[in-house]
This record gives structure tokens, sequence and C-alpha cells, in this order.
């Protein structure tokens, strides 16, 4: 059973940026999450995205926004075997550029000069995720190829002048359904992290507040105050967002019925796991399957 990875990326508020060119047989890396944003611009490749509470399409041309803490995975398509003794077997499928950044990136000047109104808004939109088709915007892309290489101030400027194109991009759209409720930042101490790291593992399966109020050392009332004034959710609510979330994957991308996946995703029946889906999406789980074929 694949679970949600809290991914730690070497970027510090001294060296705020990774920036790289990339290019693989296929995406492989694993449904995660991290506190920095990221930016992925697919120049080769086609397949799915699961992000938030949604999984989407994406093609050649796309250049893809994922917020702070905002849970995402890059899928390619199933590999069936046939190209085995093929050279096209070995033939590179997906490649572009990658572009990580500090989540408090020039926070001062982005929270407070009016100049950056329009990155600030999309910094803060960006917590749904963000799709931009630039196929035709040649200016975009050769910006983009540049901020692998570039070094220093050159870099950062670079950056900024992306991030003001996207932001007054007439052809973008958000990725997950206005029903997501994006969280605030969970890593904040070490506490906390641990509690989360848990989560992480075990959100499928049954867990007691005596259990996890025992990894901060607080009594369950306490415990409950702590987690809604870090999260800005329940602990009830959190856990039932993570096994929502799981459940959308599920239902895009596995064989399984409804049955299977309530029972998988840890909810107590199918009629609990229906109310609570719909309840959070807006629509039933076998809706949200078909429009998603």
């Amino acid at each position: 059973m694949k679970k949600i990875m809290n991914e730690k990326l070497t970027i510090t508020t001294s060296n705020p940026v990774r920036a790289r060119f990339y290019e693989y047989p296929r995406f492989t890396y694993p449904w995660h999450f991290h506190s920095e944003y990221e930016i992925i611009y697919v120049e080769k490749g086609e397949g799915d995205c699961l992000v938030g509470d949604s999984i989407i399409a994406y093609s050649k041309g796309d250049l893809i926004l994922f917020g702070s803490e905002l849970p995402h995975s890059m899928q390619s398509p199933p590999d069936d075997g046939e190209e085995s003794d093929n050279e096209e077997k070995s033939e590179l499928k997906v490649r572009g550029v990658n572009i990580q950044f500090e989540k408090d990136f020039m926070h001062y000047s982005i929270s407070q000069y009016s100049q950056f109104i329009p990155i600030r808004n999309l910094l803060e939109d960006a917590c749904r995720g963000i799709k931009f088709t630039i196929t035709r915007s040649g200016k975009i892309i050769k910006l983009l190829k540049q901020i692998p290489s570039a070094k220093g101030a050159d870099q950062i400027i670079l950056l900024l002048s992306l991030l003001q194109m996207m932001a007054i991009s007439n052809h973008k759209k958000y990725l997950t359904t206005s029903h997501y409720t994006p969280s605030p930042s969970i890593m904040r101490n070490e506490r906390m992290e641990k509690v989360i790291a848990y989560l992480n593992k075990h959100y499928t399966e049954s867990i007691g507040l005596d259990e996890i109020a025992s990894y901060t050392a607080m009594n369950p009332t306490a415990f409950c105050r702590y987690f809604k004034e870090n999260t800005g959710k329940t602990f009830k609510e959190y856990v039932l967002d993570m096994r929502i979330g799981y459940a959308c994957k599920l239902l895009n991308s596995s064989m399984m019925n409804i049955s299977q996946i309530s029972a998988t995703c840890g909810f107590e029946s199918p009629v609990h796991f229906n109310r609570i889906f719909k309840r959070v999406t807006g629509m039933t789980p076998t809706l949200y399957r078909e429009q998603m074929e």
C-alpha cells in the first residue's frame, strides 16, 4: 500500500533555489509533499499528475506549479513491456526543467512591496496547484532554460521574471477541486514532525487519540488543541483528508471496487466512506471515478 512521503529537500535560506534539467525514461517519484514550492516544465512526455484531491493529465508544453506542502506525484503511462526488444525501450520519455525554491523565498519583499502583488497572489493560489499551457510561449521557455545554469543573483532575477510571467498568464487553471482545503505549514517543530511522520505511515489504520497524543507527551485534550493550532484542522479532519486523497488515487489508478477502496483507506464501512467522500469532494466515489475515465 502506498503512503504519502514527506520529502526533505536540500534547500536553505542561504541557498533558496534548486534548478536543474531532468531527463528520465519515466517519472518514478512516489506520492509526496515538501515545504518548498516546485515548478515542473514538461518539454517531452505525457501522463497523469496526482495533486491534492485531483488527477489531471499533463503533456508536452505544460508548466505546473505546486504550492508548499501540496501532495503531488507525476505519473508516466504504464509500461506494458511490449518494447523489451525494441530500441525505443531505452529512449528517454520525459524531459524538461525542474525548479524548487523555499516557501519563504524573498518573503519580506513579496509580502510588503506593491510591485510584487501579482507574484504574491500567484504563490498564495499555488496551494491548489496551477497548470500553465505554454506551448506557444517561446519567451517563457527560453527563460525557463536559463535558470538551471544561472548563478548567484542572476538566477534569482530570472526566477522572479518567470514568476511574474506566470502570474499574469491567461493560460492557467487550478488543479485541485474547489472543495480542497490545503493545510498551513505543519513542519514547525520536531514534535509536530514526529506526529505527521507517524500519520503518514498509519493514516489508513485505526488510530486512538490516546495513542497519538502519547507522541507529544500530552493528554488527549491538550493534544487536540495543539494539533488544531498547528494544522488548522482537527485531528479527525486531518486523517479523513489524507484518506480521501488516497481514495481519489485508488479510484483513478486501480480496479478495486468501492468496498475494497473503503476498507483499504481505513473507513468504517462503504456507507461511511460514501458519505465522507461526497462531503469532501461534492460527488460520490462512483461519479468521481466516471469523471476521471
